[in-house]
């Protein structure tokens, strides 16, 4: 399978058992114009520990232009120090889009760590990589809404990375989905995303119909076979935290209520007084513009006598 794509690279592990390491890297190599390298985990991916995972990685990321993208045909066989090979991925005939949310391609469970110890030639392996690049774009718009097909579905670029995360913490949390329809598997867990960007929201900013939102995706999904305890805890987490805010949000605002009204009493009372002081001294400039009069009549009339 795959067979019309020329090798691009190969690389030879020595005593893979003694391997203290996570993760080995390969030296990096050229194709189709592109730097590329691979990644081993010779123990597993965290959260597939009974698997050996391998994975291509674009190289030097941090040079790349905004929008850069690459897509290839790609496929990777393990042999072991005899020659034999030992498994091949099966992708050879499709597209696979490398760009900057999804900078890598493989499979977390490559080849059964069992498998491994079945044979002292499997001590040394060598990797084959199978590639062809098809397209190459350095700089364009960006690439967060481009379609990426992963594990066998559909989905956004910018969920690439969640989606990784998500499958190393939970590998089995959609152990028992099985869709009646293949088209429902996109569908299923495009509302398995929507509830995740939900949960990613501060609770303060998220409102009762949204949690409500939620805990009907959450129901709906669950009954579908997906394995989702721990993000029914993250559910319940959140609901308590914007619950809280909110009880505490009502109490701020009746201490300002409180505040204000004590203030607009203080000016009240000091506005009452200064009307008492005002008017006060109106009556007393009124009064002496009496006198005043009465004064001017009497000097009037003791001169025209």
């Amino acid at each position: 399978m795959g067979t019309e794509l020329k090798k691009s690279f190969s690389w030879e592990i020595d005593n893979l058992s003694d391997r203290n390491h996570d993760m080995i890297s390969s030296e990096p190599f050229s194709s189709g114009g592109c730097e590329w390298y691979l990644i081993v985990h010779p123990k597993g991916h965290p959260g597939y520990d009974h698997h050996l995972s391998l994975f291509l990685s674009v190289l030097n990321l941090r040079s790349l232009r905004l929008g850069w993208h690459r897509r290839v045909r790609c496929f990777f066989v393990i042999l072991n120090q005899s020659g034999k090979e030992l498994c091949r991925t099966t992708n050879g005939g499709r597209c696979t889009l490398f760009c900057a949310e999804a900078p890598q391609w493989g499979l977390m469970k490559m080849l059964p760590l069992a498998k491994l110890l079945e044979d002292d030639d499997n001590n040394k392996l060598t990797i084959q990589v199978y590639l062809e690049v098809v397209e190459v774009v350095h700089q364009g718009q960006s690439t967060e809404n481009y379609i990426l097909p992963y594990n066998g579905v559909q989905i956004l670029a910018s969920q690439a990375l969640s989606w990784t995360h998500i499958l190393s913490r939970h590998p089995d949390f959609e152990v028992d989905f099985v869709p009646k329809y293949e088209e429902l598997r996109s569908v299923y867990l495009t509302l398995f995303f929507c509830l995740i960007e939900t949960l990613s929201k501060s609770p303060q900013s998220l409102s009762a119909a949204e949690l409500t939102n939620a805990q009907n995706q959450l129901s709906e999904l669950t009954k579908v076979g997906f394995k989702l305890d721990w993000l029914k805890s993250k559910l319940e987490e959140v609901s308590l935290e914007r619950n809280k805010a909110v009880t505490d949000g009502c109490h701020v605002l009746e201490e300002r209520v409180k505040n204000v009204e004590l203030t607009l009493s203080g000016l009240q009372v000091k506005l009452d007084k200064d009307k008492i002081k005002y008017t006060a001294a109106a009556a007393g400039v009124s009064s002496f513009g009496f006198i005043g009069f009465v004064i001017k009549r009497f000097f009037l009339s003791c001169f025209s006598v």
